[in-house]
């Protein structure tokens, strides 16, 4: 079938991307179009319309589509419709095509039902996922390593390891080559949920059918261990993770910046400053290199604990050793420094920003203004408005906070003594009705 010219092309997608006028509008604007159609031409309209036209527009234009070419469209056309409409994370629609093509007899792809069940179980609909799963046949589609795979890789994601492990006790001799994948979503899987106990089983599982448990593995493993004393044991973090590491360097595999970047992350979030600082120490003297990642887990636990020119010298040493950060990692120490009120030490690093010229100071500059006028430091906030504006740079924040007498400066308030008047030493207190009963009974006992 001829393709319709690039115009009328065009035509099409507008009309399917257009937000003007209901679905029946847009059926009967369809059915005025002249140029002819084809099974690619529904494909190329799908794609080319997909960011930006409501998901019930496309599945209305290949609802239609299907009606006026009728056997014409093939099955790859409705698997990609499907797994368009699955990243859309529109149900519906997906549940409409899905029975269209199960109704039919057509063919749902492996790749489509990897999609859709991802997208069911994030919708937490996964007792549909294992569903269509389970009915793959009628699909005709086989349940075989990679739609195993896919089924658990999905339940995984979202924590259902207690069904992945079923479906796994199921089909085992049908994941033979995807043993792999199947293992690490399923340790993934009871690691998110903080089962250690199933967690290592599975890593025993591995071992004993010839796998090597790799690195992310050991890392997911880490972070179940972390998570778990983080709640209920913080001072047990840095035992059990060097614990596993030892564990890690005996099967010769070396943990790596990423690896300490997952204890010191939990560190921080119990403001474990000299664990922290000890961890860094043990990393260079194992041969493992901070990485900047590294570098701002340390310094953002030192500005939080109060500890702020050792922060700044970390970033300082950081910066020695040739390690380039992106802007987050100056926007976020610095918000840090501001939320704590210390500017004077925000505006240090913000220096120690542009004399690694890193660019993107604009909402830097909208960071530091506001909050150095109204701590009442209206020079520094003019000069950095003045520096801002001499580069070029447009500030979002208004013009007059940089006049004392419209900004208003923050004063902190000193809570009142409370002033507690001790009563005198012969004033008798009058027993509670709980003292005068216990009273009673002893005499009665006597």
């Amino acid at each position: 079938m001829p393709q319709p010219p690039s115009s009328h092309l065009q035509e099409l997608c507008n009309l399917v991307s257009t937000t003007i006028g209901g679905l029946d509008d847009l059926e009967s604007s369809l059915n005025q179009f002249n140029s002819c159609l084809s099974s690619s031409v529904v494909s190329h309209v799908i794609d080319a319309c997909k960011n930006e036209a409501p998901t019930r527009r496309l599945l209305r234009f290949f609802l239609w589509s299907h009606k006026y070419l009728d056997s014409s469209l093939k099955d790859q056309d409705f698997n990609h419709a499907i797994r368009v409409l699955a990243e859309k994370k529109d149900h519906l629609a997906v549940d409409i095509l899905v029975s269209e093509l199960r109704k039919e007899g057509r063919t749902m792809e492996k790749s489509t039902f990897s999609i859709v069940a991802e997208a069911l179980v994030k919708l937490d609909k996964e007792e549909q996922a294992l569903g269509i799963f389970k009915n793959l046949d009628k699909f005709r589609c086989p349940q075989d390593g990679s739609t195993v795979s896919a089924i658990v890789n999905a339940l995984c994601a979202r924590g259902h390891a207690h069904r992945a492990n079923i479906v796994i006790l199921h089909h085992k001799e049908k994941i033979s080559g995807f043993e792999h994948c199947v293992y690490r979503s399923l340790l993934y899987g009871w690691c998110l949920i903080r089962k250690l106990k199933e967690a290592r089983n599975v890593m025993k599982e591995m071992r004993s059918a010839g796998i090597i448990p790799d690195m992310f593995c050991y890392n997911t493993l880490l972070k179940c261990i972390c998570e778990r004393n983080l709640k209920g044991n913080p001072s047990a973090l840095v035992p059990d993770a060097l614990e596993l590491m030892m564990e890690m360097r005996s099967n010769k595999i070396f943990p790596t910046s990423i690896t300490y970047n997952i204890l010191l992350s939990r560190l921080g979030r119990r403001r474990r400053v000299k664990e922290s600082l000890d961890i860094l120490n043990l990393m260079k003297q194992s041969g493992c290199n901070p990485d900047w990642a590294t570098y701002y887990l340390v310094a953002r636990v030192l500005y939080l604990s109060g500890k702020f020119g050792k922060g700044n010298e970390m970033v300082t040493e950081m910066v020695d050793r040739g390690l380039v950060p992106d802007r987050k990692f100056y926007y976020d120490l610095i918000g840090v420094l501001i939320g704590v009120k210390r500017e004077k030490y925000a505006v240090e690093l913000f220096e120690l920003m542009k004399r690694n010229a890193m660019g993107g100071y604009g909402p830097v500059y909208d960071m530091l203004i506001p909050k150095l006028c109204r701590a009442g430091k209206f020079d520094k906030g003019r000069e950095l408005w003045e520096e801002a504006t001499a580069n070029g740079l447009t500030i979002s924040c208004d013009k007059d906070l940089l006049d004392p007498a419209i900004t208003e400066v923050f004063k902190p308030v000193r809570k009142e003594e409370e002033v507690v008047s001790l009563k005198s030493t012969n004033e008798v207190t009058k027993p509670s009705r709980y003292q005068i009963k216990i009273n009673k009974r002893s005499k009665r006992k006597k």
